[in-house]
């Protein structure tokens, strides 16, 4: 962490040299002495600092200074340091506007010059104001700071996508933060973009796509090869578990997703029925050992790139990304898993990222702290996340269509709802409108049974209404069945006959397409058990078919 800063502004060069000199010889050990000899550039240097999230511990600020006096440039600068400390070096003339500071500004001291020797004079007043401002300074944050509204729905993807990659930041609320906001109106230049993310470089990036953020922060977005012996294309646990495994076996292994590692999976709260974790595993924390995994093991990791088409020229398959670079490889794994399914009703739509949200949103929970929240949904991710909120909100209402838990949820999940005091499950119930201006402020439900409407407040909605499969980019090379759902391996044989198209004189692997080479795995294949263990047992497995495949070629 960097020493605090003192920064003085004085027009003249002299004295300015002169205050440096004395700061300098004292305080070289304990602070950054920093200086500027306008009020206007003071100020640039400030905003800078303040970007850097660099702290500034006293201003020492003549008062008489041509196009900005003292007085009006640390009015500005508290702005962005109102916990500095503030002295002015005055004239015996200014006396009057330094005792008027007293009041106006919270001047903490007013110097006549000169103000040697500094041994009597200079040092042992700072040293009192800096000493009370230590008593009362927080140390700033050493990273990443997101800088938005509650309600902003770019807000909330930036700061989901940096959680889920496992990226430390600091959330600065401008409703809530007077220094977060002006620091915002600095560099938005009136334009009122929200997020803006400020780097301890003192950059920033203004309401930024994923794909730009993700180039910042340092993850990989573009391949480093033309070729690959295996690309995979979705990071959930079944592509995961493919990289461990290609890339373990000796194949040049990549691994691309549109937003980051984890998938679904990666939003869960508590993954409490994996094997191997008795105390449950969070999906975030099983996203990270296996994204660090096959790193070790030398899978390379795009993310923040969308896979947009795949076309096969024989012997090789090509994958082309939504910036046009196209890939080629042997062999292909679709691993996109399912989307969430957008549940169309009236408000849902200019709510959502606003009160509305879709998956856990383990990002959001925290800012509604003892606030009534509703969650959509009967099954086991629906649950998990009622229990995850149920630890900030004041009560959680689960909204169930079905006329009870146990057909779509796990046993654990339904007793430990049904032990948890602050959960209430409300069955053969439907969410019929979300209302709300700029944020969600109620909801209008309905009972499916006696078709009776009643509108109640709400602070948050999490939406689980079930998944629809990720493929359309595909969908003109594979099979697929009436939902989208990609037919692999016995499913493509009928009466006996092999898919259309089909030269080979073997049947299709268990995991394989219509197109030799091209393998599906987890949900987005017709018939998967959606379970975690299950798509990480299809993504390993699917790794031996490829082998087979690539003798073959």
């Amino acid at each position: 962490m960097a020493p605090p800063i003192i920064l003085t502004v004085d027009d003249e060069i002299q004295v300015s040299n002169a205050i440096e000199r004395d700061l300098r010889r004292y305080y070289r050990k304990a602070y950054r002495i920093v200086k500027a000899t306008s009020g206007s550039v003071a100020l640039d240097t400030v905003l800078q600092l303040k970007q850097r999230n660099d702290q500034i511990a006293l201003f020492l600020v003549d008062q008489r200074m041509p196009g900005m006096e003292g007085t009006h440039f640390l009015t500005a600068a508290m702005k962005f340091y109102p916990e500095a400390r503030k002295v002015l070096l005055t004239a015996y003339a200014d006396t009057e506007a330094a005792i008027t500071a007293i009041n106006d500004i919270g001047l903490d001291h007013y110097l006549m010059k000169p103000w040697g020797p500094p041994e009597v004079n200079l040092y042992p007043i700072l040293d009192d104001l800096l000493s009370d401002w230590w008593a009362t300074a927080q140390m700033p944050f050493d990273g990443i700071r997101v800088a938005g509204t509650l309600w902003s729905a770019s807000s909330h993807t930036v700061k989901d996508f940096l959680a889920r990659s496992q990226i430390p930041y600091q959330w600065l609320d401008i409703e809530e933060d007077a220094e977060a906001k002006a620091l915002v109106d600095s560099v938005n230049a009136g334009q009122h973009r929200l997020p803006v993310v400020f780097f301890p470089d003192g950059s920033t990036l203004i309401d930024p796509d994923i794909t730009a953020l993700a180039h910042k922060v340092g993850l990989r977005t573009q391949a480093t090869q033309p070729y690959y012996d295996l690309i995979i294309v979705g990071a959930g646990p079944a592509g995961l578990a493919s990289a461990v495994y290609g890339a373990s076996e000796g194949l040049r292994t990549l691994l691309i997703d549109k937003e980051t590692t984890g998938g679904q999976a990666g939003t869960s709260s508590r993954i409490e029925n994996y094997l191997g974790f008795p105390n449950g595993v969070s999906g975030t924390d099983l996203a990270r050992r296996a994204t660090a995994q096959a790193q070790r093991l030398g899978a390379e990791i795009l993310t923040a790139q969308e896979v947009v088409n795949v076309r096969v020229m024989d012997p090789y398959r090509y994958v082309t990304l939504a910036d046009g670079t196209e890939l080629s490889c042997k062999a292909v794994i679709i691993a996109t898993g399912a989307a969430l399914r957008i549940l169309d009703l009236p408000g849902i739509e200019s709510l959502t990222g606003a009160g509305v949200y879709y998956g856990a949103a383990l990002t959001e929970a925290a800012y509604y702290k003892g606030k009534h929240m509703f969650v959509v949904g009967g099954a086991n991710s629906a649950g998990q996340g009622a229990m995850f909120f149920s630890r900030y909100a004041n009560k959680v209402t689960l909204l169930v269509r079905g006329s009870s838990l146990q057909k779509g949820m796990s046993q654990y999940l339904v007793d430990q709802i049904s032990t948890t005091e602050n959960i209430e499950v409300s069955l053969r119930s439907s969410v019929v409108a979300a209302i709300g201006q700029d944020r969600l402020e109620a909801l209008t439900i309905q009972n499916n049974d006696s078709g009776k409407i009643e509108t109640v407040p709400a602070a948050a909605l999490f939406i689980f209404i079930g998944a629809k499969p990720y493929t359309d980019f595909v969908g003109d090379v594979v099979e697929r069945n009436h939902a989208g759902f990609i037919l692999t391996g016995p499913d493509l044989t009928h009466n006996g006959r092999r898919p259309q198209n089909w030269h080979l004189k073997r049947d299709p692997f268990l995991l394989e397409t219509n197109v030799p080479g091209i393998f599906a795995v987890g949900d987005v294949r017709q018939g998967a058990v959606r379970r975690v263990a299950s798509a990480v047992g299809q993504g390993s497995t699917a790794v031996t078919f490829v082998h087979q495949y690539l003798k073959s070629v």
